[in-house]
Order: C-alpha cells, then structure tokens, then sequence
C-alpha cells in the first residue's frame, strides 16, 4: 500500500517503460518451494541490458535491474524486498507472470513499495536483524514463469536518505503456499447474515508490549471501566476469550455467539464466525514463538492488501498462507502483519496469532500498533467497490471486538503515535475508533472505494452493539 500523496515518498508507480532484457543465469536460493508445506524462491535482480556492469555498480549509476523470463518452480503470489528495512525503494516495480494452466503471459503489473504496513518504528519487531524492506506482494495464483524489471527514480522527498540507484540486496521473491491441512477440502462458506450484493502504534515510552498477559487479568472485567482515554484512568485489564482456544485441532471456524451479557461493558455484539489459523493452515513453526500484547484495544484501523482481486473465495486459505510466509519469510516480521483478514465473501480469517479477543499487538499501522487492531480486506480497491458481504463482515467484527473492550464504533478516541509520516513520535492523535489505514499515516490505503464505506462499517457496528 502506498502513500497518498505520492510525492512526499517517492516511490509512486508510473506507466510501464519497455526496458532492454538479458538472460539471468544467476540461480534461486530456495525455501522448500515446490513442497507440500509450501516454500518461497527468491531470485537475485540483475542488470538488465548488459553495458558490462556488475550489480552493485548498475545500482550506484542508475542502472535497472530485472529478472529476464524464465521458467521456475509453481508459485502463487510474488514480491520485492531488499536488505534494510529503513531504505526507501525510489524506483518503479513491475513484474509479469506466466500461468501454468495456459502458458499465457500476463500484462505487467505494478509492485509498490510497503513501508506503512509495517511494525511500530524502535518496537522489537522492527529492530529484528533480519527484517527487510519490500513492496507489497501479488497474489498471482498458480504460475511457473516469472519477469521482473525495477528503474529507480529520483529520491526527491523520500522519508530517510538515500544514494543514488535502488536499495542493495533486491532480490524477487516467488511464494509457493503449499497444499495445506486435509481440512480444508470442506469449501468454506459466505456468511448466511450477509445480504446479496452485485458488487463483486506503539506507546514505547510509557506503555511497552507485554509478553504474556498476567494471570490476574485473564477473566473478564465485572465492575464498570473508568474513561479509558482519560490519562488519569488506571490500566484497563485484559478481557479473555469469550470461548477458550482448544489446544488441539481447532475446527475450522470459530461459531457464532450470543452476546456475553456477564460483561462489564454494556453494549456488546455476538462473536462472528472466524476461520482459525489452523483452519486456513498456518504453519506455526514458521513465526516466533510466543506472543506480544499491548494493554487494551481502543481502535480498528481498515487495510486494503493490495494482493489484487483475482482470487477465488476458496483459494482465500492459499492466499494467506502466501501473505503469511511472506511477512516472516521475506520481511522478517514475527508473524501475519494483520489481526484479522476479510475476503470478498464475508469470511472472517484469524490473522496474527495470540488469541482473537486478545488485545494482540500487529505489525498493520505504523505508528499505532499499539492498542489497536488491524483488519485487511483482501483485494485492491483504489476504484472497484468492496462487496456489500465483505463490508457487513468488517462491521461484525469490529461490533464484537471492540464491544469487548467498551468501545463505540462511532466515536472517537486518542492514541499516541510511535513516529510515522503523518503523526509525528508521542503525538497525542485524535482518531475515529474505525478508522481507515489513511487516517494514521499518508498513504492511499485502503484505497477509496473501501475508504468511502467506513460510516457504513460503524453505523453497522454500532447498531450490531445495541446502540
């Protein structure tokens, strides 16, 4: 997802340029790909167009790089990354893929870079050694061949510094997600509530993420809470999971509930359907162990994944696992960037693991990972319009999770912001409860089409919340 004001970052994509290709004979490290648990090929970019110059001098002289067509293993979804995570791309990135079914090519699409979507700046996650910058990845769906072409740019109004060129170590990233669990032969299923439709931060100064939640604050409230945004409230504890995580094989989906009318909190919203991670196959040896939590949720911030919309509701498993491995894999992130995921049919996917009641912390809004919670709708929508499913979905979710934690849909609330483009570090922000991804940082996620059915995501919400 990109800034919306392209010129205050510099790395906005513009029309295609026909660029001179050369053969590639540089080999792919591979991560199992091509196996059944899935895998991801990553392919050095190389000079294109010969002139005799090695990688490191193409990228300083301004050169571009590329990966010449090829045939590779079958992968699904595709991505650039690069070796430090703080370096901004400056350049254009475009990527064409052959479809195994067909042997046809496709057009070539634009990759743009993903520095909003990201772990809070000085959090553990994003000082990880390992983490990388990349752009957003592509669901492709099933392909064998790939071509890959990056011309930097001006670096006029990037946010850190830049030489001249692109960043070093940019290498194509091709990820298989393998066949997943036995389970997911039962198709999943549109949500029966959901009307038809014919549209198709961190506070690390003062409040610091907590490993686990304390043993204390593992049952739901039973007094009412003072003002959370009140500075001189006390801490908020930690609601549990309204129907405890089986530590066994989950089934599929987490069921339907009625309100839990024992709440501290009056207003509250029944539990959606929710796909486990077990149930779209999320390889938990993949992320770290253990998890982060910060001290409440006090605002959901709406995502685009900018994956594209050619995807089939029942491939939604495979898209996942493909964001999934790579976030871990390519990125270096702890696990799924978002907490939650929503598809074009209106299911619900649990995202970053912890626990869905659980006030999780995400790697989703840079700047406000912290007391918050992401939610991705899977798709692009710059222009074309969320379905109506998909949007009565976010309202569901964001009805019930938030309802755990005594907020209003409709209102409003504070956070502070951990650094980023548009709140400046320990700004006090005052933001909506939902909010779109645009309202935290300068970027156009989650594109306008679904940005403009925000009011009907909190009139909804609150409704569901019996307000």
């Amino acid at each position: 997802m990109r800034a919306f004001l392209a010129s205050s970052i510099g790395v906005a994509c513009t029309a295609a340029l026909a660029l001179p290709l050369t053969l590639n004979p540089a080999p792919a490290r591979a991560d199992r790909a091509g196996s059944a648990d899935g895998g991801t090929q990553s392919l050095p970019l190389l000079p294109l167009g010969g002139g005799g110059l090695d990688r490191g001098a193409a990228m300083s002289s301004g050169a571009a790089l590329g990966v010449a067509p090829r045939s590779v293993r079958p992968f699904s979804l595709v991505g650039v990354v690069w070796d430090d995570a703080s370096a901004r791309l400056g350049g254009q990135v475009q990527v064409r893929t052959r479809e195994a079914a067909t042997g046809a090519w496709s057009a070539w699409r634009d990759l743009e870079a993903l520095d909003d979507d990201a772990p809070d700046p000085d959090s553990p996650e994003s000082a990880q050694s390992r983490r990388r910058g990349g752009t957003t990845p592509l669901w492709v769906g099933d392909s064998n061949g790939v071509q890959a072409r990056v011309s930097p740019r001006g670096g006029s109004g990037v946010l850190s510094a830049q030489p001249a060129g692109l960043p070093s170590g940019l290498s194509l990233e091709l990820v298989d997600p393998g066949r997943g669990p036995a389970t997911l032969a039962r198709p999943l299923t549109t949500d029966p509530s959901s009307e038809p439709s014919s549209e198709s931060g961190s506070d690390t100064g003062s409040e610091p993420a907590m490993e686990e939640p304390p043993a204390d604050l593992s049952a739901s409230p039973e007094a009412p809470q003072a003002d959370p945004d009140d500075p001189s409230a006390p801490p908020e504890p930690e609601p549990s999971e309204l129907t405890p995580e089986p530590s066994t094989a989950p089934p599929l989906e987490l069921p339907e509930e009625p309100p839990n009318t024992s709440s501290a909190h009056p207003y509250t919203a029944p539990r959606p359907r929710i796909v486990t991670r077990a149930g779209w196959g999320a390889d938990e040896k993949l992320r770290e162990k253990g998890h982060r939590y910060t001290k409440t949720v006090k605002a959901a911030f709406v995502h685009h994944t900018v994956t594209g919309n050619a995807y089939s509701c029942s491939q939604v498993p495979s898209v996942m696992r493909s964001i999934y491995r790579y976030h871990v894999k390519s990125m270096g992130w702890r696990d799924f960037g978002y907490n939650f995921a929503v598809d074009k049919c209106g299911n619900i996917y649990e995202g970053r693991s912890g626990g869905v009641a659980k006030a999780v912390q995400g790697a989703h809004t840079r700047g406000f990972n912290t007391n918050s919670m992401g939610i991705a709708v899977l798709g692009t929508y710059s222009s074309k319009k969320p379905a109506a499913k998909a949007v009565k979905a976010v309202a569901k979710l964001t009805a019930w999770k938030l309802g755990l934690f005594g907020r209003n849909p409709s209102g409003t609330t504070h956070l502070k912001s951990a650094g980023g483009n548009r709140f400046k570090k320990g700004t006090k922000a005052k933001l909506r409860v939902i909010s779109g991804h645009r309202d935290g940082y300068n970027t156009e996620c989650p594109g306008n089409a679904l940005y403009a059915k925000l009011g009907t995501v909190r009139s909804t919400a609150a409704r569901l919340q019996g307000r």
